[in-house]
């Protein structure tokens, strides 16, 4: 690594990846992993929910999420808070109640993913059909 620049010779070298920029095609980058958690489903709608900056309470999240079971909101919760993405306050009641927003950082991950569900939405109707129309035909 040169001190120059910050870069090392080994695209995604997780010394340079965390203090700077990650290389996708690198296979040893951990930006493929954030790109994992960032870009499933459960990712996408906590943090669409979350967007309007109000906190959140888990049942509410759930509710708003057709599908999701405990399990897997819970799990998608701990991987945003770990990622700093988002933020867990309990209130000390009985029982507790517990509210999800987003961090800043979080924050920043709305427009795009406003906009991924905007394309897919718009683009929804024309991928079935593709997908119907070759149903019967052998994949090339």
């Amino acid at each position: 690594m040169t001190e120059k620049d910050g870069t090392s010779g080994t695209p995604g070298h997780p010394g340079v990846t965390t203090a700077r920029h990650g290389d996708l095609f690198d296979a040893d980058c951990p930006t493929r992993l954030l790109l994992d958690r960032v870009g499933s489903k459960w990712t996408v709608m906590i943090v669409l929910l979350l967007a309007d900056g109000e906190e959140l309470r888990f049942g509410a999240l759930r509710r708003r999420m057709p599908g999701v079971s405990q399990k897997m909101l819970t799990h998608t919760l701990r991987q945003l808070e770990d990622d700093g993405l988002a933020r867990r306050r309990v209130e000390p009641t009985s029982p507790p109640a517990v509210h999800y927003s987003l961090t800043v950082l979080g924050d920043t991950l709305v427009g795009p993913l406003r906009e991924l569900k905007r394309w897919a939405e718009a683009n929804m109707g024309a991928i079935d059909a593709l997908r119907t129309s070759r149903s019967g035909s052998v994949p090339e």
